[in-house]
């Protein structure tokens, strides 16, 4: 039998914050990582879901994955309509907004969801029945990003997840702003963000971090660029790194989703 659409939109209205450009690490990541399976796509659909009060995230998306694949499409979904209202007027060829939540109000199946910011108001209880049921309408394929950024996006952590579940975690920052790797915690994602203490595998990963960034500090007269690259070899050798020196560069690392996930209970 087939499934029903919900009535209404499932999730609940979030603060809307957004701003210009505030999404651009993980939307060049994404692009960087997830283009080849989107040029591939028959159908390259990307959803930013919860894009705010204003449509910017969207319309940048959009820019920065047809870099990457020329055919994708993005539909912005928000489940306040007098957001996607104050939207429609910013549509245009390869650009939608609808009005929905967590069961992604589309026909088929999307190639990218993007949620970015939009559960840190939620309970920590509640993100894996969120993440499985974003994970439920991938396309075959698809990739859900779900994390968290500062209001500027120099500060970003995100999860990313395929149909099957939880695949990664990737750190991003603008190594101008860094004092020390671990004040990225503040913007661990909610799965993560209460696990960083004592006997957890994420206050490990951040603490070896801080040691590795100590231990490179002569590298800093190079530049932060290249204390942060050194740093990161470092680490790669006790932490399952999965990405090389032309991501790290970019002020980033991603890590085996394994190697960071909560102990349960």
């Amino acid at each position: 039998m087939a499934s029903r659409t919900p009535s209404r939109p499932v999730g609940t209205v979030t603060r809307g914050t957004t701003n210009p450009n505030r999404l651009r690490r993980m939307d060049r990541w994404i692009a960087a990582t997830h283009g080849a399976e989107l040029r591939r796509s028959p159908d390259p659909v990307a959803v930013d879901l919860g894009y705010g009060a204003a449509p910017w995230t969207a319309a940048e998306l959009l820019v920065r994955l047809r870099a990457a694949a020329p055919a994708a499409r993005v539909v912005g979904v928000e489940i306040d309509p007098a957001r996607v209202a104050a939207a429609k007027p910013y549509e245009r060829e390869g650009l939608a907004f609808r009005h929905g939540g967590f069961e992604i109000p589309l026909p088929g199946r999307p190639a990218l969801i993007r949620a970015a910011n939009v559960l840190r108001q939620y309970d920590e209880e509640q993100v894996a029945a969120v993440w499985e049921r974003l994970c439920g309408r991938l396309a075959p394929g698809g990739l859900l990003v779900e994390g968290t950024c500062d209001e500027i996006g120099r500060r970003h952590v995100w999860v990313a997840l395929g149909p099957g579940g939880p695949r990664s975690v990737t750190f991003a920052t603008r190594l101008g702003s860094l004092d020390r790797p671990s004040d990225l915690a503040e913007r661990l994602p909610k799965a993560l963000i209460h696990r960083n203490v004592p006997g957890e595998p994420v206050h490990a990963f951040l603490r070896d971090f801080d040691r590795a960034w100590a231990a490179a500090a002569p590298y800093a007269s190079y530049g932060a660029r290249q204390r942060w690259i050194r740093t990161v070899r470092e680490l790669a050798a006790d932490w399952p790194v999965l990405d090389r020196d032309t991501r790290w560069r970019q002020g980033e690392v991603t890590v085996r989703w394994e190697a960071l996930a909560p102990r349960q209970g």
